[in-house]
């Protein structure tokens, strides 16, 4: 740990930014209908809006984690902001689909270069026993943005229209950036190579995959373009996935994912249990905000406001959830957490029906809100708890790579069944829509029935993953309570 006079400043100055990115990936979800309608665009375009922004976000991790090891973790994070700011404004003026995706491409650079400083800076300044109070609040801010991002979305939308929900990061990007700037310490760097070749082969590697399973149900999982097919690009990824693999573990130099960290169970486990995590927090929310707008002829406004008790439980519980992670109960808490929130999902499958009342589809927010307090704080102080300073920034890069794979396989996965379930479930395969039904203020009465049963069946996809995450936290090393700091010596009194 590094000796810093006011860690708690430096945390608050960068979960602005971290909350503002956040707020990105939740915010979209709500604007979609209007930005289909607005750009002329279909379902599959209009999720390659948050896919495309998801993919650029999560394959620089590795390299970011790295060189803010080596250039600072300071200067990355401000100049992640900058781009990230600038993004958002580009965001906010395009005129064509197009455009917009090509935006939240370089808005998703920016935020890679932000990520896995703000963790790190945790990592470094904050002694044992107060760094989970410190990963609590960094982890529940993703809670809290799971309600401003999709309440401020609609408000925007209904009122001013989609643009302004890349508009409004920019005064916010300026506000963070000179807090930063004057709370944000300058930390010691350490040199490092850098490996390009993985940096390549994980890029690769990941966009075969998430553009083969994005993709599979347009091109009905047959032919893409000659002879090449959706199968057939889907394990070209993972083949190249697993020769970047077996490239890191024969590169002596340095490697871009050091596999040592893996040695130690605890961050080798809390890297899959937040991969199963992004993956439900990305892909549940699109199934239920569709049904609230399209079935129940909800506004954005109203349709996020179902999620004020999952949002509001989150933030209220992170402050309980860090003094429990710091007295040991880290494991058990994920193990709740995971429970609930696989229950939490279930329940909502079975209450998205056509005639449900609206009160009863606040319990599983509620549900998956308290278990919100046992999944991000307790994660990541098990994956930081025995990272070495200089490998901060790496375990860092690794973890958040780890949540952005969950969470584009989750916006892939999610639209691919969709896609399937509207197939199986609407009237002539779904061959009406879902492009023109999704575009249009609420669906015909006689298809609600229907479209509710596909976006109930979709929900159980983010539900068996969460199972995954709760069986392995059984295997989670426990973590002993953090020893209290020594009282201050007593001073002598005057005479």
């Amino acid at each position: 740990m590094e000796n810093v006079e006011r860690p708690w400043a430096a945390l608050w100055s960068l979960v602005i930014g971290f909350f503002m990115i956040l707020i990105d990936t939740t915010i979209v979800s709500v604007a979609n209908p209007a930005i289909m309608r607005a750009l002329g665009a279909d379902i599959n375009a209009v999720i390659w809006v948050t896919s495309a922004y998801l993919l650029a976000y999560a394959v620089p991790l590795l390299i970011t984690g790295r060189l803010g090891d080596r250039f600072g973790p300071k200067n990355m994070y401000l100049g992640g902001l900058v781009v990230f700011t600038l993004a958002s404004l580009w965001c906010g003026l395009s005129g064509s689909v197009g455009s917009l995706i090509a935006a939240r491409v370089v808005q998703g650079l920016g935020a890679s270069l932000m990520t896995p400083q703000t963790m790190a800076v945790i990592t470094r300044i904050f002694p044992p026993e107060r760094r989970g109070s410190a990963m609590a609040i960094w982890g529940s801010t993703a809670g809290v943005a799971m309600l401003v991002g999709p309440i401020l979305g609609g408000v925007l939308v209904d009122g001013a229209g989609w643009e302004w929900v890349f508009f409004i990061n920019v005064p916010v990007g300026v506000v963070g950036f000179l807090l930063a700037a004057r709370l944000v310490p300058r930390l010691a760097t350490h040199a490092h190579r850098f490996d390009w070749l993985g940096v390549v082969l994980s890029g690769v590697g990941m966009f075969l995959l998430v553009f083969g399973i994005q993709e599979g149900q347009t091109y009905s999982w047959g032919t893409i373009s000659g002879p090449l097919t959706v199968w057939e690009l889907i394990i070209a990824g993972v083949v190249v996935m697993a020769l970047f693999v077996v490239w890191q573990w024969r590169n002596r130099a340095e490697p871009l994912v050091p596999l040592g960290l893996f040695r130690d169970r605890n961050f080798t486990l809390a890297n899959v249990g937040i991969t199963t995590v992004g993956f439900a927090v990305t892909s549940f929310g699109l199934p239920t905000i569709f049904y609230y707008q399209l079935v129940r002829g909800m506004t954005p406004t109203q349709s996020a406001l179902m999620m004020i008790p999952l949002a509001v439980l989150s933030g209220a519980l992170a402050p309980v959830g860090g003094k429990l992670v710091d007295r040991g109960y880290a494991k058990i808490m994920n193990i709740g957490g995971m429970l609930l929130f696989a229950f939490g999902l279930v329940l909502y499958a079975v209450l998205l029906t056509p005639d449900m009342p609206i009160w009863a589809l606040l319990i599983p927010s509620a549900v998956v809100g308290l278990a919100n307090a046992g999944l991000w704080g307790p994660l990541a102080t098990l994956a930081t708890r025995s990272l070495p300073p200089q490998l901060a920034g790496a375990g860092s890069g690794i973890y958040n790579t780890t949540r952005q794979i969950g969470a584009v396989l989750g916006s892939a996965a999610i639209a691919a069944l969709i896609q399937a379930r509207l197939a199986a479930e609407m009237p002539g395969g779904g061959q009406s829509g879902p492009a023109g039904d999704f575009a249009g203020a609420a669906l015909p009465p006689m298809l609600h029935a229907p479209f509710s049963a596909a976006m109930g069946q979709s929900v159980l996809l983010p539900a068996a993953v969460v199972l995954v995450g709760f069986a392995v936290a059984f295997f989670f090393v426990k973590v002993p309570a953090a020893p209290k700091p020594a009282p201050a010596p007593k001073q002598p009194a005057p005479r």
